[in-house]
């Protein structure tokens, strides 16, 4: 169980930094996440800077963040116009690269796994690549395979990273549960270690360790519902001699409260960030074509089929719904406290879609909000407009570049962009 930070234990280095030296920076970290089918277009807009900055009504979950958010509008993904709707326009969203239609399937690594890649040798995990929903397999009319549908991580040109959609799976995976540890409260495995720490820092330091303790109980407790959840699945699954990705939600073990699964991958994105476990993390909240229902919004059409109508009341409902999930893990984070500024602050949250508009399946432009100053690399409380620049001046890519060099990933070439976003 790795510790968040504290002022009283030294980190980032292997020493304490003596007075006349500077103390290490903090680490940086990268979150992208992702919604399908575009969004409610009359109110995905932004006027102005800083707290003063004017937010639609989509984006009004990010109020309490203005200063830290940047809305970039009018950028795009050269490879995925032009190559049909749907799956052509999603499986390059982080890569920037051209697809390939029929069985094979071909692409590019996605930016989240450069950056893992660099970072791989100074965190236990490389990245976390969750979901919450299922991938689907077969074909899209337009002759892509649906795994692009389904992926926004990709190791290589040839596969996607696995995807883990299972809360209980993740969790165990961050606190390295295994065996019948996953029956032990992981707070109870480091009781004596805690005690002898609390001994040792400040007063100040003892209470930023309760808070995390707590926290991480508190998702500990709501896990073992999904764990349970998911172990009935399992032996659903066992007994009708067919894998469990190919039955339905919620029988498949998935939370039936989409609302719960979201927070839930959330809260273990913030731990592993503010725990240094991991520096990467991709959320596919939803799929391209996502068949997910939201009878709490008031809304009875499923996603896709929602997208369609995507000026209505109802389609705003559902965009807004999604920014507030951004709007918590956001808000989450900057309630982390490292040093004098908030894992946020050391951050660069994404929060992307593959198309403006799902009635148009128009690719033209993507929605695209950034959330973190990156240890103060990025400037934020910005509205950037590039939607009337020539199409070499607003690729997406670019942007890709301008975060990995940021970051201290030097790369002077990323899908179809070899230099940086200019204005970031």
């Amino acid at each position: 169980m790795a510790l968040p930070w504290l002022e009283s234990v030294p980190v980032w280095g292997n020493e304490a930094a003596t007075p006349s030296e500077d103390a290490p920076a903090a680490p940086k970290r990268f979150a992208a996440m992702f919604m399908g089918c575009g969004v409610n277009p009359d109110h995905w807009w932004a006027k102005g800077e800083g707290e003063q900055m004017e937010l639609g009504k989509s984006l009004e979950p990010m109020s309490n963040l203005k200063g830290k958010l940047n809305v970039i509008h009018g950028l795009f993904n050269k490879s995925a116009t032009g190559v049909g709707i749907h799956p052509g326009q999603t499986g390059n969203i982080l890569s920037g690269a051209a697809l390939q239609k029929g069985a094979e399937l071909r692409g590019g690594i996605s930016m989240d796994q450069v950056i893992a890649e660099h970072f791989r040798d100074q965190t236990e995990q490389a990245s976390m690549v969750l979901g919450c929903e299922q991938p689907v397999t077969g074909y899209h009319e337009t002759n892509f395979s649906m795994a692009y549908s389904s992926h926004i991580s990709w190791q290589n040109a040839t596969s996607p990273v696995p995807m883990e959609a299972y809360p209980s799976l993740a969790f165990d995976n961050l606190f390295n549960n295994q065996g019948n540890r996953r029956n032990q409260s992981v707070l109870d495995r480091v009781q004596e270690e805690v005690s002898s720490l609390n001994g040792q820092v400040s007063t100040a330091d003892r209470g930023r360790l309760d808070e995390y303790l707590t926290s991480v109980r508190e998702v500990e407790k709501r896990i073992q519902a999904s764990r349970n959840h998911k172990e009935k699945a399992d032996q659903r699954a066992k007994h009708q001699n067919k894998p469990v990705v190919a039955m339905k939600r919620p029988d498949d073990g998935l939370p039936e409260d989409i609302r719960e699964h979201m927070r839930l991958m959330c809260d273990i994105i913030a731990m592993g960030f503010q725990t240094d476990k991991t520096r990467v993390a991709t959320l596919l909240m939803c799929r391209d074509i996502s068949g997910m229902f939201y009878p709490f919004l008031g809304v009875r059409t499923a996603h896709h089929g929602a997208s369609h109508d995507d000026r209505s009341d109802s389609y705003h409902k559902i965009t807004h719904y999604y920014v507030s999930q951004y709007a918590y893990l956001a808000e989450k984070l900057d309630n982390m406290k490292e040093g004098e500024r908030s894992v946020l602050d050391n951050s660069c949250l994404l929060f992307i879609n593959s198309m403006w508009s799902g009635s148009a399946h128009d690719s033209s432009k993507v929605p695209l909000l950034l959330t973190g100053g990156l240890g103060d690399t990025l400037q934020t409380g910005r509205s950037l407009n590039y939607a009337e620049k020539d199409d070499a001046d607003r690729k997406l890519c670019s942007l890709y570049l301008g975060i990995m060099n940021r970051m201290g990933v030097q790369q002077n070439q990323f899908g179809d962009a070899s230099t940086q976003l200019a204005g970031l």
